[in-house]
């Protein structure tokens, strides 16, 4: 995660275009996007990666609070958040189960690809279709004004998109930062990819009764009521 935060400040502040004869470092005021020091904390972080080094929870607090003081903090997590979705390997059988089944492994998937990331619970997930909610969250602790909690809205959204092929939106209805209770995020799928090709692989994926694999045991349990 904070490897994703890293490389997307950097490619959101690099500049659209450079003149050929133009030289960035005199020219261009000097943004995030442009300094070594970045590009040596960004190796730094994949090396920290490829060892399977986690982060203390004071160098993520330090990392959210640089983010925070950016004005368009909201679209960096947000950014972040979709990234880290996309990260996520969604079997491509998914598309293939009925609608309430997509929507239960999506709320599984999330909760504990969360856990992962953060290294411990943040955070319940409901229906219907798509709830989360959550009290006194790592967004709130470092960022009372909940800028930080788009992240979540980014990853929902993402993870959403993967299992409807469509359009998904998450709204932060609920915010510890706004002075309510707890936060809460309701997701919904706008749009799904609905193709005849869809339709007659789902029917003869379904009909294969050894197509999905005995650890998604969980996800169409709860798929099945949901």
């Amino acid at each position: 995660m904070a490897l994703t935060l890293l490389e997307a400040m950097r490619d959101m502040d690099l500049p659209v275009e450079v003149l050929e004869e133009e030289n960035p470092t005199q020219t261009i005021p000097r943004r995030f996007g442009l300094s070594e020091v970045v590009e040596r904390q960004i190796r730094q972080l994949r090396e920290d990666v490829r060892k399977r080094v986690r982060l203390t929870d004071e160098d993520v607090r330090g990392l959210f609070r640089f983010v925070i003081r950016r004005p368009d903090s909201a679209q960096v997590f947000h950014r972040v958040g979709r990234l880290l979705a996309q990260a996520e390997k969604a079997p491509s059988w998914g598309r293939f189960l009925p609608r309430r089944v997509r929507l239960a492994r999506a709320r599984v998937r999330t909760r504990k690809a969360l856990t992962r990331l953060f290294g411990r619970p943040i955070g319940g997930v409901g229906r219907p279709p798509f709830v989360f909610e959550g009290r006194s969250i790592f967004f709130i602790e470092v960022d009372p004004g909940g800028d930080a909690c788009n992240l979540l809205s980014g990853f929902a959204a993402g993870i959403l998109e993967q299992a409807s092929g469509g359009v998904a939106h998450v709204r932060h209805t609920s915010c510890q930062g706004r002075g309510d209770a707890l936060c809460r995020w309701e997701g919904e799928v706008l749009r799904e990819a609905a193709t005849m090709a869809d339709r007659e692989a789902r029917r003869a994926f379904l009909a294969d009764e050894d197509a999905v694999d005995a650890e998604d045991a969980e996800v169409l349990d709860h798929g099945a009521t949901g």
